[in-house]
C-alpha cells in the first residue's frame, strides 16, 4: 500500500508538472500582438522587425525540434525539459528589459525553450501514461490554449496599470515559468527509464508515408491557427467591424477552441481510429474560411466555427504524435519530424497569406488559399488518423534490409 501511494503520488506530481509546463508553452507568444504598438512607439522598430518578433519563435521550433530526439538520448527527457524551461524562464526575464537586444534576445531563447518543450511532452505522455494519451493531451493542449488566451486578453490593461508597461506585461509571465521550474525539480532527478544509448538509435522517419501525413496533418492546422491569429482582426475591420470588437472575436475564437479541446478525449474513446473525426473537424475549419470568403458580415459565426475546428484539430495533430508512435522514442521522433515540418509552415503562412492581400488589394485571393489548405488538410486526415509508425532504427549496411517504418499496430488496420 505504502509503494502505491508513493508511485500515486509520483504520478499525480509528474502530471502536474507536465500541465504547468504546457502554461508557458504559448503564453509568451500570444501576449505579443496586441502590445506591437506599444513597443513600437517606444522602442521605434520598423514594422519589419516586429514582424520578427512573431516569426523568430517558429522558425526556432522549426530548426531546433529535430535536434531534440538526440538531445534527449544523451541528457534523457526529464534533464532537458528542465533545461528547456530554465531557458525559457531566462528568456521571458531577458525580454523584461526595456530595450531592442532584451527584447530580441528574449525571444531568441523563448523560441528554443518553447521547441524543445513541443517535442518532448507528447513522448512523455506516451511513456508514463500509455493509456491516456487522448485524455492528457486533450488536457494540456487545453491549459495551453487556456492561458494563450488569457495572455492575449490581458497583456494591453497590464501594460496600462504596471510599472514598465510593455515590458512587464511580457516579463511578468517569468512567474509562470518560474513555478514550472520548481514543479519540474523532482522529475531531473529521476533516472531515465529507458536506456539512453537504445533511445539514441532512433532517427526521424522521413521515409514513411504515415509520419509525412501526420507532419502534414499538424503543418496544416499550425497554418491555419497562425493566419487567424495574425490576420482574422483586420479581416473583420476591412468588413466593417471596429478594433476593439474584432479583438474580441479574436479571443472568441481562442476560447472556443479551448472549450472543443474538452470535448475531443469523449469522441477519442468512442471512435474505433481518428480518420472520420479528423476529416470532420478539418471541414469545419474549411466552412469557416469559405464563409468568410463569401458572406463576411456574420463575423461572430466565423469566429465561433473557426474556433470549433481549430480547437479539435490542434489535440488530434497532438494526439496523432502519440497514437501513431509504437513506444515513447517513437513519439519523440515522429513529434520532432512533424512539428519541425509543422511550424515551418506555421511561420510561412501568415506571410504568405498577407502578401497575397498585398498583391491582389483584397482578402479573396488568400482566404481562397485557406479553403485550399482546409481542403488538404481534410484529406491528408484520412491518413494520419489510423495507423503506427514503427521504429526507424539506424543500421550498418551490412545488417540487411532495415526494419519497416511503417505498420499497423495490434487492432489497427494498416495504412
Amino acid at each position: 500500500m505504502v509503494n502505491t501511494s508513493r508511485r500515486r503520488s509520483g504520478q499525480a506530481l509528474l502530471l502536474w508538472g507536465l500541465l504547468v509546463a504546457a502554461a508557458n508553452l504559448r503564453a509568451s507568444l500570444t501576449g505579443v500582438g496586441p502590445l506591437l504598438d506599444r513597443v513600437q512607439d517606444d522602442l521605434g522598430l520598423a514594422p519589419a522587425l516586429l514582424g520578427l518578433l512573431n516569426t523568430l519563435p517558429l522558425l526556432a521550433f522549426a530548426a531546433l525540434s529535430p535536434m531534440v530526439p538526440r538531445l534527449a538520448a544523451r541528457w534523457g527527457d526529464e534533464r532537458l525539459l528542465g533545461a528547456a524551461l530554465a531557458v525559457l524562464t531566462l528568456g521571458i526575464a531577458v525580454r523584461w528589459v526595456p530595450s531592442a537586444v532584451g527584447l530580441f534576445g528574449g525571444t531568441v531563447l523563448i523560441g528554443a525553450g518553447i521547441a524543445v518543450g513541443n517535442v518532448l511532452l507528447p513522448s512523455l505522455i506516451k511513456r508514463d501514461f500509455p493509456t491516456k494519451v487522448g485524455l492528457l493531451t486533450a488536457a494540456y493542449a487545453t491549459v495551453m490554449g487556456g492561458v494563450a488566451a488569457v495572455a492575449s486578453g490581458v497583456a494591453v490593461p497590464i501594460s496600462e496599470v504596471a510599472p514598465g508597461g510593455w515590458s512587464t506585461a511580457l516579463g511578468g509571465w517569468v512567474l509562470i515559468a518560474l513555478i514550472a521550474v520548481l514543479l519540474w525539480l523532482p522529475q531531473m532527478r529521476t533516472a531515465p527509464s529507458a536506456p539512453q544509448a537504445a533511445r539514441g538509435q532512433h532517427r526521424l522517419p522521413w521515409r514513411s508515408g504515415l509520419a509525412w501525413a501526420v507532419a502534414a496533418f499538424m503543418g496544416l492546422q499550425s497554418l491555419g491557427f497562425y493566419v487567424v491569429v495574425t490576420w482574422l482582426p483586420q479581416v473583420f475591420q476591412d468588413n466593417g467591424v471596429s478594433a476593439a470588437k474584432a479583438g474580441w472575436l479574436l479571443f472568441l475564437f481562442q476560447a472556443v477552441a479551448v472549450l472543443t479541446s474538452l470535448a475531443v478525449p469523449g469522441a477519442l474513446r468512442w471512435a474505433r481510429d481518428q480518420r472520420a473525426l479528423a476529416a470532420i473537424c478539418s471541414a469545419i475549419l474549411f466552412l469557416g474560411y469559405l464563409g468568410l470568403l463569401v458572406a463576411p458580415e456574420p463575423a461572430l459565426l466565423w469566429s465561433i466555427v473557426l474556433g470549433l475546428g481549430g480547437g479539435a484539430c490542434l489535440v488530434l495533430a497532438l494526439a496523432f504524435l502519440g497514437m501513431r508512435a509504437q513506444d515513447a522514442a517513437g513519439a519523440g521522433a515522429l513529434s520532432a519530424m512533424a512539428q519541425s515540418i509543422g511550424y515551418l509552415l506555421a511561420a510561412v503562412g501568415p506571410v504568405v497569406f498577407g502578401l497575397l492581400h498585398t498583391v491582389s488589394s483584397g482578402w479573396q485571393v488568400p482566404l481562397v488559399l485557406m479553403c485550399v489548405a482546409a481542403a488538404g488538410q481534410t484529406a491528408v486526415a484520412l491518413v494520419a488518423g489510423r495507423g503506427t509508425v514503427l521504429r526507424a532504427e539506424v543500421q550498418e549496411p551490412d545488417r540487411g534490409p532495415s526494419v519497416p517504418e511503417h505498420a499497423s499496430s495490434p487492432g489497427q488496420p494498416k495504412t
